[in-house]
């Protein structure tokens, strides 16, 4: 596997916020990027589309993000790809929660459209200078 973010599996539930989402990492991050609706979505595609990176919403109907990821880890141990959240619910003690479960970091929503990229890029590179 390369060490440049080329492959994103992208899970959110709310349309509106996918949308821009997804035009900023494709139109400005040059991304390719399969978006899922849901958790379980996103666990029946994971296979098939072989993401680098999973960009994942926390709270979702059915299945939240922490539940979609501890699926996920179930399935694919370590073969799993690195997980960020993105989510309102970002206070300092809910961050750390999510990276004691595994997750690279967090994105804040409501977040930048214009440094989406980059944050999710300087994540990625400190996760592979480790």
């Amino acid at each position: 596997m390369t060490d440049e973010l080329k492959k994103i599996l992208y899970v959110e539930d709310d349309e509106d916020i996918a949308e821009v989402a997804v035009m900023t990492l494709e139109d400005i991050g040059g991304l390719e990027v399969q978006h899922c609706l849901s958790g379980r979505a996103a666990i029946d595609e994971y296979a098939n589309y072989a993401p680098q990176l999973v960009l994942m919403d926390v709270m979702m109907p059915e299945l939240d993000g922490p539940e979609t990821m501890r699926h996920l880890q179930r399935i694919y141990g370590d073969q799993i790809a690195p997980v960020i959240f993105i989510t309102a619910k970002a206070q300092l003690h809910e961050q750390q929660i999510y990276k004691q479960m595994g997750a690279l970091g967090v994105v804040v929503k409501p977040f930048d459209p214009m440094t989406l990229c980059q944050k999710i890029t300087e994540m990625w590179d400190a996760h592979h200078a480790a």
